[in-house]
């Protein structure tokens, strides 16, 4: 288990103290893939830094295991680290250094013989699906490629927990899909604890079960993807969830109309369309202003923002659309 106690960063600049991180508590559970999501420059990177005290925290603890690492001497933290490992956005890995060899590279750190290495650097070319590259170098494989030696390399060392730092962000769709596939493939055989660092909301609904946004170095809100998602409660989560914005002003044309939001969250995308057959049931005619909704293995998830006429259509339509199973409805207000 990783607990985040307090956790604070600040960094000390010729322009003054810069506070990356404020005071954040999550638990992450053994054999979890969590999701730490936020816009670009929430504490994100920093806060994975911190797990693993590449960065020391300014004040507040992280406890792996009940371990406090800040209590680490030098060599213990450096023994712990090998439990702890990292992929990101870029790979970092060695170019003059075939695959194989980038792969023994933290065995050959810990000691390891360069036969068991080596013996292990092929069983792990084979889970990441690349076992004729062993000779290749870098730069001869595409991006993806290049990403499953940085993760063949990062379990070298047989870790507890593999924190991935923007790791999808340098590839293309199809490639992030089967590279998440991949890692999600090795924390359900493996039993590896993931952390996933991004700003992408599809990474987190493709493969984490739990959440927290992280906004301006703070911790906005956590919990299931699926809850928070469906129906975020702090300002951050709702502008990650709903792009189109959650509060919106009155549209030039529909003064006195009323707005709503509804939320698809695994709904039966078999049955008739929703909001038509709520025109037909009720007599309530909605306008749709926007909709981000999509169908995965026959069930909706996404959104949609509504206008109807006024504040007896608003009540009509919230109680119709609140009796469908997993789809939540909400008035939207002006701000």
């Amino acid at each position: 288990m990783i607990e985040l106690q307090n956790l604070t960063k600040t960094f000390h600049t010729a322009d003054g103290d810069v506070q990356a991180l404020r005071d954040v508590n999550l638990t992450v559970s053994d054999g979890d893939i969590f999701g730490i999501i936020g816009m670009s420059g929430a504490g994100k990177s920093t806060l994975v830094r911190c797990i693993n005290l590449l960065e020391r925290p300014t004040d507040g603890k992280v406890l792996i295991d009940g371990v406090d690492m800040g209590t680490l001497s030098n060599k213990e933290l450096r023994m712990k680290r090998r439990e702890i490992t990292m992929i990101f956005q870029s790979f970092n890995l060695l170019m003059q250094r075939s695959c194989l060899k980038n792969i023994c590279f933290p065995l050959e750190l810990s000691g390891v013989k360069r036969k068991d290495a080596e013996k292990r650097a092929m069983e792990l070319l084979e889970v990441v699906g690349l076992p004729d590259k062993a000779k290749s170098y870098p730069a001869q494989l595409s991006g993806g490629q290049q990403q499953r030696i940085a993760i063949a390399r990062a379990l070298a060392t047989e870790p507890k927990v593999l924190l991935c730092d923007e790791a999808t962000s340098a590839l293309d769709p199809k490639t992030t899909h089967s590279i998440l596939s991949l890692i999600k493939d090795i924390n359900e055989k493996m039993g590896i604890t993931v952390i996933v660092i991004t700003h992408q909301m599809s990474v987190v609904e493709d493969i984490c079960t739990n959440v927290a946004i992280l906004d301006n170095g703070a911790v906005a809100e956590v919990g299931r993807v699926t809850e928070v998602f469906a129906s975020p409660k702090s300002d951050a989560a709702k502008r990650l969830v709903f792009p189109e914005g959650f509060d919106v002003p009155a549209a030039d044309g529909l003064d006195g109309h009323k707005r709503l939001r509804v939320v698809f969250n695994g709904a039966d995308a078999a049955t008739t369309p929703l909001i038509a057959q709520m025109a037909l049931d009720t007599g309530v005619s909605a306008n749709i202003m926007s909709a981000s909704t999509k169908t995965i293995d026959g069930l909706a998830f996404g959104t949609m923002l509504l206008s109807v006429p006024g504040t007896e259509e608003l009540r009509t339509a919230l109680d119709y659309i609140s009796r469908e199973e997993n789809v939540l409805a909400e008035e939207v207000r002006d701000v």
